[in-house]
């Protein structure tokens, strides 16, 4: 008696259909940054973008509804010095976003109620203190305006593993941020 080795798929007849034109985002420069990231962040109203940038970092919001052919000229968020590694929703305001860079600081962005009309370059909130690149931005799930930013490891050496039990406390290379965004 023959034993199957491979279990077969109980996806092997479903395929996929093409997304028409008018319904993708086109010629958006994504950035070519070597970072592990997704280089995007959607939530109920808008999707933000991180795209190449000259002379520093900077990322695209968009509202939902506008698809089709980005215009080049097209109105960005950008702040930072250096090119931007990771972006957040904030979970509680759909208006605010947190931006992490390589010029070692996290910025947060109040997004207009419309989405962006002109360039946005003031944040809401500088937080500085990493000496290294922040390769992490990231909100706590229930509490108000925390934000969890992690920096980059350059190490040539892997740190032991550590534990849940030893908690957000004892990890030196994480950070919670309060922010005071309203």
């Amino acid at each position: 008696m023959l034993r199957r080795v491979v279990r077969q798929s109980k996806f092997r007849h479903v395929f996929g259909q093409a997304v028409r034109n008018d319904q993708c985002y086109d010629d958006i420069r994504v950035s070519r940054v070597t970072w592990d990231s997704s280089f995007c962040a959607v939530n109920p109203k808008f999707v933000a973008i991180i795209i190449d940038a000259s002379g520093g970092g900077a990322f695209l919001v968009l509202p939902l509804h506008k698809t089709g052919r980005i215009d080049k000229v097209y109105p960005t968020v950008c702040g930072h010095t250096g090119p931007v590694l990771d972006i957040e929703w904030c979970p509680h305001n759909d208006q605010v976003i947190a931006s992490g860079s390589e010029d070692c600081t996290v910025m947060v962005w109040q997004i207009p109620e419309n989405g962006l009309e002109s360039p946005l370059s003031e944040p809401v909130v500088v937080l500085e203190g990493h000496s290294k690149r922040v390769g992490i931005v990231s909100w706590h799930p229930t509490a108000r305006n925390v934000l969890l930013s992690r920096r980059m490891f350059t190490t040539s050496t892997p740190s032991p593993p550590r534990s849940r039990r030893e908690g957000w406390d004892t990890c030196p290379n994480e950070a919670w941020m309060l922010t005071s965004v309203k």
